[in-house]
């Protein structure tokens, strides 16, 4: 193993923290030989670094950073976590990216990226849809998720808009808060639209019912939404006509997150036991080593992007 794309880069350099590494969230390989990485800036879900949180464009032929994205102050909050990210290279000269805001004490939303200029807005800030539901209680491994801290204090676990998939054509974007077993959509045509009004977007959301509680979600080349569902060890499947069908179901499957279709048509979902972490436990990590990457062959190509 080997730092990636070097050490360099995987070293804070307080004076070039865009070119630095802070914590990584999610990346992405977009099938046109470029892997994009999505650094939060906030390790262990603290305030960001001022400057630091990016979009990264590596070069997977020579593994060099091509391009960097980085964010204004009204675009990346102090309360801002930056989670997932999807792209569509079909709209404008070199396409968007719509990364979702999960922040745990602080308005949720849609960020918008135009990947040309790197032009980047909040849609949907603090709207319902992107919000946490405040009367969810998660319930994972027959145990109430909250906050436990080592001092002895608890507190409700609370995460903004999270979940994300795109669809095959690329004109609905799918998103969920992590604490919430809802499951919205709205179109990106809207979304990019800055000429309609931030607050009237809620009116054009489409709401497709409970799906369980999910973080990792992803669509195939049939429109089909596959979301994990994380207090019942499972996966879910999504058809167009809103039916839903839970295929796959696994005490492994401890939440399912960081889903992938690959060419080879397998679904392929980390399990990372987000809730074991200490901060759950009054200060005890509970997870187990070795962390595991799960594949299910489901028969279904990508969703395209470009």
């Amino acid at each position: 193993m080997q730092p990636f794309p070097n050490l360099e880069t995987n070293l804070i350099k307080p004076l070039n923290i865009q070119m630095s590494f802070i914590s990584v969230q999610s990346v992405v390989a977009d099938g046109r030989g470029t892997l994009w990485v999505l650094d939060t800036a906030a390790p262990n879900f603290s305030e960001p670094i001022k400057g630091g949180a990016k979009l990264v464009a590596v070069d997977l032929e020579t593994n060099t950073i091509r391009k960097v994205y980085t964010f204004a102050d009204d675009v990346v909050l102090p309360t801002t976590y930056l989670n997932d990210v999807r792209f569509d290279f079909r709209v404008g000269k070199a396409g968007f990216a719509y990364i979702t805001d999960s922040s745990s004490n602080g308005p949720g939303a849609i960020i918008v990226v135009n990947l040309e200029n790197g032009n980047a807005y909040r849609r949907l800030h603090g709207a319902s849809s992107t919000s946490p539901d405040p009367y969810f209680v998660p319930k994972v491994e027959v145990k109430i998720l909250m906050n436990r801290n080592a001092d002895g204090s608890t507190s409700p676990f609370r995460l903004a808009s999270d979940g994300i998939a795109i669809s095959p054509d690329g004109k609905m974007l799918f998103y969920c808060p992590l604490t919430s077993r809802q499951l919205y959509s709205i179109s990106t045509k809207s979304l990019r639209d800055r000429k309609i009004p931030d607050f009237k977007l809620s009116d054009l959301v489409q709401y497709w019912g409970e799906k369980g509680a999910s973080d990792g979600m992803i669509t195939d080349a049939k429109g089909n939404v596959y979301a994990g569902d994380y207090e019942n060890d499972g996966i879910r499947k999504i058809l167009p006509n809103g039916i839903m069908e839970t295929i796959a179901h696994d005490p492994r499957i401890l939440w399912p997150d960081t889903f992938s279709i690959g060419p080879d048509q397998y679904l392929y979902v980390i399990v990372n036991q987000l809730h074991r972490q200490a901060r759950f436990h009054y200060g005890r990590d509970l997870r187990q080593k070795p962390y595991s990457l799960l594949r299910m062959k489901i028969d279904e190509l990508p969703a395209p992007t470009f």
